[in-house]
């Protein structure tokens, strides 16, 4: 089984910037996408960035492109999300997920492995 940790939640004023990490571990293999999801308050889960597994191809929520960034080390089993010029709106928990194919999807239900989530709080 893969565990999914993230870390690297936190307070932080808008503008400021926030970079967090996923580390997988338990079974590892090969030519899995990943991706990462958030959950506002009252909000259903959404889609904000992913990846394939081997880094040639991002894709991005509209809210998020020009200020995150996605990217992953295979060697480290460790995915990363850049967050720069953050807004209130992006005021969530932050959840990463794994996919058991090359490709990426938007689609939460592709996911098959979660982390618990790491909350990241933008003030004003």
């Amino acid at each position: 089984q893969v565990q999914l940790v993230e870390s690297g939640g936190g307070l932080v004023q808008a503008g400021g910037s926030l970079r967090l990490s996923c580390a997988a571990s338990g079974r590892s293999f090969s030519g899995y996408a990943m991706g990462w999801f958030r959950q506002a308050p009252g909000k259903e889960r959404e889609f904000v960035a992913a990846i394939t597994w081997g880094g040639g191809s991002t894709d991005y929520t509209d809210s998020v492109k020009g200020r995150f960034t996605i990217s992953r080390d295979n060697a480290k089993n460790t995915v990363y999300l850049q967050m720069n010029s953050l807004k209130p709106e992006d005021t969530a928990v932050y959840y990463c997920a794994a996919r058991l194919r090359l490709r990426i999807v938007r689609s939460e239900n592709e996911y098959a492995y979660w982390g618990q989530g790491t909350l990241v709080t933008v003030s004003s």
